[in-house]
């Protein structure tokens, strides 16, 4: 009996995870513009400590033990032919590239400033791109962050950690930030910000520069549109949330009307059988949670029903974000429940257990050690 060909668009987070409970099902592809897992996931420790979030978040391909048995293709996307269910891309030296498909999972996520971009990247240039941004923050006296979303919490808070003499300032539009975390998250994140100096600086709607998509590290003053007059800074951040989906590849009839995949309950792009979308590109619900609740374990279920003639799940959304929000600190990991509520774990259990066990070995099934910046 033929074994069925699963393509997978886009390795990312929610990528990897379906490719790795796929691997031992079908003959599975995965294509993508890195060499390698690099996470969009945790930005503020990516900034201020480039060589501990390397370890846990830039990860080779083939260090993960269940994508031996996977295909993956370097190259960027190009385009979908849904009649002869096959993707198309292009290789870094020109070359085209054809994966005819079963069943194809479009994973492609967004792009969100310059650590999320579906560029076409080698492993040394993943690596300058990170040391650049971090050396840039590194150098400035005093920062400016521009957002009110994860990516700026985090930001601002770990590069207070970790230079303390630097002047960091918080700039959101809002009352309070962290608008789609329960109010008892940044309550509390709030009094670790200003206890480690950081100015926080609530109702400022920054001015952008014609054309600018908040994806440099500029040093200009930034300007309000709310009446204030212009913040200096050396450097500053841009983490305003301005999501746009990696969709240009695929055909428009597939898509809603911000760009995003259009997908059932059941991860399945509605008219088109054998087709699914997962994470930040899949259209699930208003936070397009799928990236971040186990999504990838059931559109791999439903995947698998789908080719067997089995009976498919459908996603249930959270009401609220929820997680780590600003990654692991010298004091441990504390993670935050939809509730605003939230569990500590202790430094050493994250080094000995968290990592090791719980997300190298429960959730990618085995990660051989090496360091990518080695």
């Amino acid at each position: 009996m033929n074994r069925k060909r699963v393509v997978i668009a886009g390795l990312g987070d929610a990528g990897v995870l379906a490719a790795i409970r796929l691997s031992g099902y079908a003959d599975v592809v995965g294509i993508s513009v890195k060499p390698a897992l690099v996470s969009g996931q945790e930005l503020g420790v990516r900034l201020a400590r480039p060589d501990d979030w390397a370890r846990d978040y830039w990860i080779p391909f083939d260090r993960f033990r269940r994508l031996d048995r996977v295909r993956t293709v370097h190259a960027r996307l190009t385009g979908l032919d849904l009649a002869a269910r096959t993707v198309l891309g292009e290789r870094a030296d020109g070359a085209a590239v054809a994966e005819e498909y079963d069943a194809l999972i479009i994973s492609t996520g967004v792009s969100n400033g310059f650590w999320r971009r579906p560029t076409l990247q080698s492993a040394g240039e993943v690596g300058a791109e990170l040391r650049a941004a971090h050396d840039r923050l590194a150098a400035a006296g005093s920062v400016i962050v521009v957002g009110g979303g994860a990516a700026a919490v985090s930001s601002a808070l770990n590069m207070a950690t970790t230079w303390p003499r630097k002047r960091i300032d918080l700039y959101f539009p809002g009352r309070s930030a962290l608008q789609g975390h329960h109010p008892r998250i940044w309550r509390r994140l709030h009094g670790r910000l200003t206890g480690l100096g950081v100015g926080v600086h609530p109702g400022h709607r920054a001015v952008l520069p014609d054309g600018f998509a908040g994806e440099e590290i500029t040093g200009d003053p930034v300007r309000w549109s709310t009446g204030q007059p212009p913040a200096r800074a050396d450097a500053v951040l841009w983490a305003i949330g301005r999501v746009r989906p990696n969709t240009e590849w695929l055909p428009p009839e597939l898509l809603d009307e911000r760009g995003f995949v259009r997908v059932t309950p059941q991860l399945r792009v509605p008219g088109h059988p054998g087709v699914f979308a997962v994470g930040d590109v899949a259209a699930t619900d208003p936070l397009r949670s799928s990236a971040r609740n186990r999504g990838d374990a059931l559109v791999a279920r439903n995947v698998r029903a789908e080719l067997g003639g089995g009976r498919l799940g459908a996603y249930r959304a959270p009401t609220r974000r929820w997680g780590s929000l600003v990654g692991a600190q010298p004091d441990g990991l504390e993670v935050f429940l939809p509730s605003g509520h939230s569990f500590r774990f202790p430094s050493w259990s994250v080094e000995r257990v968290v990592m090791p066990w719980i997300v190298r070995w429960g959730m990618y099934r085995g990660v051989r050690e090496n360091d990518p910046l080695g």
